[in-house]
């Protein structure tokens, strides 16, 4: 009976620890936050699943921003192939932070929303212009998978 009742604390106290530690990705745009400590979590969380990062750079105030959100998630398959390929971090670009410093390691963006693909390791592989995505007033699903298949991790 003690042991049972020990080694179930034991297990719950772990699934504890580990959903601590679990990475969290930042879900909004937030001037608060410092984009070269998330991108080190993210590397760390990449360099684990062997996953490669999209940085999601934009802001609240942009309205193409909301609407790729929407987009990816109304297209399961989208939203299924970023989930099992791509550690996503958002970059706040806005009057309230510009985020310049972190920025201006990369090429210069003509345009809001935009991504960055990166290595597990920092390293940039690409810049996505997300109008080059655009369809209408939407996106279109066959561009949007074509170019995330193109930029995902080589699997063995």
């Amino acid at each position: 009976m003690k042991f049972t009742v020990f080694f179930s604390i034991l297990i719950l106290l772990s699934i504890q620890i580990s959903a601590q530690t679990a990475y969290e990705p930042v879900t909004k745009f937030d001037p608060g936050r410092d984009p070269s400590k998330d991108l080190q979590t993210a590397m760390t969380e990449a360099q684990k699943t062997g996953k490669n990062i999209l940085l999601d750079v934009g802001g609240e105030w942009c309205i193409w921003c909301h609407r790729i959100d929407a987009f990816i998630e109304g297209h399961e398959d989208i939203n299924n192939f970023i989930q099992a390929n791509y550690v996503v971090m958002k970059v706040n670009f806005s009057s309230d932070n510009k985020n310049e410093d972190f920025l201006s390691k990369y090429p210069v963006i003509p345009g809001y929303p935009h991504f960055f693909v990166l290595d597990p390791d920092g390293k940039l592989l690409h810049s996505q212009d997300t109008g080059k995505l655009e369809e209408g007033k939407d996106y279109n699903p066959q561009k949007f998978m074509a170019f995330l298949e193109v930029w995902a991790p080589k699997k063995d």
